[in-house]
């Protein structure tokens, strides 16, 4: 018997002719991939630019990417703050590796899809404008490329599947990323 049919057989309803939907099997456990890749990348940056200190840019560049790089760690603060706040709002899981009970489209949620991960995104980038540590600045890509790939996109599909029509129209209307 297949995977999806046993799910449908143990979630059968006590009355035959009522069809209980199929629920999307839960992601719980497992480690938190995207926290620890942009952890990864954070570690990274610092040792490539002990090791292969990449040139900064110099004046005036220098003087304007700094303040930017401030404003994206205030970003990153607001963002992480009312991401979580929005969730424990809606009594959902805040853990990367565990199932939303609900489906969140308020808050920084009606903005982008992914705030947390956005955050994360900012705080390397935001970093490396403040430091003048150019290795932040490709690693943040490159972690925001992978997260895609690894958290992202699976998540996408289990949303898919779990809220339907709701999430696909809530894709729809709001971006991935910005």
């Amino acid at each position: 018997m297949s995977d999806a049919k046993k799910r449908q057989v143990k979630h059968q309803p006590a009355h035959p002719h009522v069809v209980a939907p199929v629920t999307p099997t839960p992601k719980t456990g497992g480690l938190p991939w995207p926290p620890l890749i942009y952890v990864s990348a954070i570690a990274i940056s610092i040792i490539l630019h002990l090791l292969y200190p990449l040139p900064w840019l110099g004046p005036p560049m220098s003087f304007i990417l700094a303040p930017v790089g401030w404003l994206a760690l205030l970003a990153v603060a607001a963002l992480i703050f009312s991401a979580i706040r929005t969730m424990r709002r809606h009594k959902t899981t805040i853990n990367p590796t565990a199932m939303p009970d609900h489906l969140v489209t308020d808050g920084p949620f009606g903005i982008t899809r992914n705030p947390m991960y956005l955050a994360n995104t900012l705080l390397l980038l935001g970093v490396g404008f403040v430091s003048g540590i150019t290795w932040f600045v490709p690693l943040a890509l490159v972690a925001a490329f992978i997260t895609r790939k690894i958290a992202i996109e699976k998540e996408e599909r289990w949303l898919a599947e779990k809220f339907g029509k709701r999430y696909r129209d809530y894709a729809k209307r709001v971006r991935r990323w910005i």
